[in-house]
């Protein structure tokens, strides 16, 4: 049995049902789970100081695409909208091997964990012929790291010649992914309560995949009891291309696949109308805000505080490394706050709202609410904690639970804990070793750049 407290915690947000914030209070937590928050044991295997500090549940990045940490910031593609800056990097990516995506997993999850994050899905859909185990790469990517991980097994079989946007080295078969999504399952799937990697389903988006590889991913996965995950509703462009290619709004073309329910959630979801945001609701439909992402694409604002009110299920992503151009879900938390404070006025979400957004809410998204997302005895232990001492954040303690959205945190968190296990310590990776990381992920950028 392996044990952690920390004591003496100025506050501890914990983002459960009752919204309770404790004061002047201990965590403690044994293999991996939480078993009090009040007056904890005398001692532990690990003891942690939390005086001054604030204690958060860790954040769930509900949408990311790990391998684009090394296309960032091109200026080929910084003025683009998502169809022409796809079919740009799509020449990039398309020279992805096992290397590049264990590297970017680790540059990109290490960034997430050092601001909070302790669970991370990753939506991969790009796989080279003969690239290798892409998935098992990310998989010991999230090893060394301690991050608890979701991979996807995404795809895509319409290639430019049938009318697409990516090349013909990148799509596949639907009998091809068929069979490697039934493999990779079996391979990476553990459904067990508190387990560190999972897997879904995650065709890439209406417009590169086929009606027939999205309506066979949905009963594959619905038989192997994975949930369902793909882009929509992101653009007008994309709205259009359904339109003229099947008669129907995006959303009335994946109802028709069988791409509603519970077991479903749609990245961004920025142009629903108000009926499609009531079926949603009805349905139990999941959507994942993506708002820098949105914002630097030109794609629109997601329509949040109606999807709040009326009961969607809403958590937070920060997207693809190259369309935000991070990997730093407390950044996306302020800006999502400021955005729909711009946009909607006294409408919009709170910043406790934009805080349970990334955290219960991401974990709904996930369909793990019953283990992470808030801090109670018998979740796991996933949290993170900041020290409310620090110059940034004189002033700014009056309410702990709105502060990482109103006012933000300049630079990494003290501690980020995964599974009851310190991950990050003093705002460091303990897992790996940064520097050499760095170096390593440098190099291989580089290498990876120069062969495009």
């Amino acid at each position: 049995m392996s044990s952690l407290l920390v004591r003496h915690l100025s506050a501890l947000i914990s983002c459960d049902g009752e919204d309770r914030i404790y004061h002047n209070t201990d965590l403690y937590a044994e293999d991996g789970v939480i078993r009090s928050i009040g007056s904890g044991p005398e001692t532990a295997d690990r003891v942690i100081d939390g005086t001054g500090m604030f204690c958060y549940p860790g954040l769930v990045s509900a949408h990311h695409h790990l391998y684009q940490a090394f296309s960032r910031n091109l200026p080929q593609v910084q003025n683009l909208e998502l169809f022409d800056w796809l079919t740009a990097l799509y020449e990039i990516w398309k020279g992805l091997d096992e290397d590049a995506v264990l590297l970017s997993s680790q540059v990109a999850m290490g960034e997430l964990m050092k601001n909070g994050c302790t669970t991370v899905f990753d939506h991969h859909y790009v796989f080279p012929a003969g690239a290798g185990d892409l998935l098992g790469a990310q998989r010991e990517a999230g090893r060394r790291l301690g991050v608890r991980l979701h991979l996807s097994r995404g795809s895509m079989d319409r290639s430019r010649k049938d009318g697409g946007l990516p090349p013909d080295s990148v799509v596949q078969s639907v009998d091809e992914i068929l069979k490697d999504s039934d493999t990779l399952i079996t391979r990476y799937h553990d459904p067990a309560f508190g387990s560190m990697c999972r897997v879904a389903l995650a065709p890439c988006s209406p417009f590169s995949v086929s009606e027939t590889l999205l309506r066979e991913s949905a009963v594959l996965a619905r038989s192997r009891g994975v949930r369902l995950h793909t882009h929509l509703c992101e653009t007008l462009d994309e709205e259009r291309f359904l339109l003229e290619t099947t008669g129907l709004r995006p959303l009335a073309y994946m109802e028709k696949l069988g791409w509603l329910g519970p077991d479903v959630w749609y990245a961004h979801g920025i142009h629903f109308n108000d009926d499609e945001l009531r079926l949603l609701a009805r349905t139990g439909t999941g959507v994942c805000h993506c708002p820098i992402s949105n914002m630097k694409l030109s794609s629109g604002v997601a329509r949040v505080p109606e999807m709040l009110s009326l009961g969607v299920p809403v958590g937070l992503g920060v997207d693809g490394s190259a369309s935000n151009d991070g990997s730093n879900l407390l950044e996306e938390l302020r800006v999502c706050y400021l955005l729909h404070r711009l946009t909607s006025s006294d409408r919009a979400p709170s910043g406790y709202d934009v805080l349970k957004m990334a955290t219960v809410g991401s974990a709904r998204l996930l369909g793990r609410e019953d283990e992470i997302g808030s801090l109670e005895p018998g979740k796991c232990a996933d949290f993170f904690l900041v020290d409310s001492r620090r110059l940034e954040l004189v002033g700014a303690g009056q309410d702990p639970g709105a502060m990482l959205a109103t006012v933000g945190l300049k630079g990494p968190v003290d501690y980020t804990v995964v599974n009851g296990q310190v991950s990050v310590e003093r705002g460091r990776l303990v897992g790996v070793d940064e520097e050499r990381l760095a170096r390593d992920a440098r190099r291989k950028v580089t290498e990876y750049l120069g062969n495009q």
